[in-house]
């Protein structure tokens, strides 16, 4: 059954410092930014740079989320990783701090691994970090991990762990497959989360929970507002308002053109920095990218602070 309102939540983008490393206070303020507009924030995820990040980076930016009186229950970070220890060291911290939930990749190193494989990797989550608390959102990313999480296991961990197993995020981009796991699991109160806004009104409209969209992190506001009113009149204009403004990012590289937007509207030049392998878009890529921005009259009201 459709629910009245939709989620968002942003995989929000890590700044970094001249020396390379995340930058605490800018992290917290993106945070706050993107929670006053609505906007739940699921750190650590693909377009947050995750797995250029290191565990220990990784837990000591979640403490400073805390510390900076950024509500627990408002995150979602990525916990999963290719070694199991890691995943179950940031799992635990994250769990212990009242998080939301954790949203966990599959380990996605070796290929053709088999759903036996990967459900012994959750189980063993599951049963070493041992707390009741423990939420997991399922990865899927199949074009970026290679390693797609099927209905069949998801069927079987949601059998073994039904009060840990409780959504997914699908970023497979195929609208198919996302209606599928709605279809088969959203009944019983497993959330499906779209990995676009594209697929945002669809996502509502069939039942499922929301979206989890690297474009919340520049355009929150509109994203969640349509999670909000999805059954308004004007939902089909609200949607393709959010499209359009989607199609302008994608034709770039996706993490740089964000940071770049970042660095616009907020005039806090560091934004734009990647780390390697990623590189910042160049001057004509800049220049591109904020020309059809302002032919759109797009904005980020609110990022500029001070």
């Amino acid at each position: 059954m459709s629910q009245a309102t939709g989620r968002v939540w942003s995989p929000v983008i890590t700044p970094f410092t001249a020396e390379l490393a995340p930058d605490r206070e800018h992290f917290v303020a993106q945070c706050r930014w993107l929670l006053d507009n609505d906007v739940g924030l699921a750190v650590f995820g693909t377009n947050s740079e995750a797995n250029s990040l290191s565990v220990e980076e990784k837990i000591q930016l979640l403490d400073a989320l805390v510390e900076g009186g950024i509500p627990a229950a408002r995150l979602m970070p990525g916990t999963g990783a290719c070694a199991l220890p890691d995943a179950v060291a940031l799992t635990r911290h994250a769990v212990a701090l009242g998080v939301e939930g954790v949203l966990m990749l599959p380990p996605f190193y070796y290929k053709g691994v088999s759903d036996e494989g990967l459900f012994r990797y959750f189980s063993e989550v599951i049963e070493r970090v041992g707390d009741a608390r423990l939420r997991i959102y399922l990865y899927h990313i199949p074009p970026v991990s290679q390693v797609p999480l099927s209905l069949a296991l998801i069927e079987r961990l949601l059998k073994a762990y039904p009060q840990n197993v409780v959504g997914v995020k699908d970023s497979s981009g195929d609208w198919s497959n996302t209606q599928a796991m709605i279809e088969q699991f959203a009944a019983d109160g497993f959330q499906v989360y779209a990995g676009s806004e594209h697929f945002l009104l669809q996502t509502l409209r069939a039942g499922g929970a929301g979206c989890i969209s690297a474009t919340a992190n520049v355009n929150p506001g509109p994203i969640a507002a349509l999670a909000k009113t999805w059954q308004a009149s004007d939902a089909d204009a609200q949607q393709a308002a959010l499209t359009a403004t989607r199609k302008l990012f994608e034709r770039f590289p996706m993490i740089p053109a964000l940071k770049a937007a970042a660095a616009r509207y907020s005039d806090i030049e560091q934004w734009a920095r990647v780390r390697p392998p990623l590189v910042e878009l160049n001057a004509q890529q800049r220049q591109d990218l904020f020309a059809v921005l302002d032919q759109a009259g797009f904005d980020m009201p609110g990022l500029k602070r001070g």
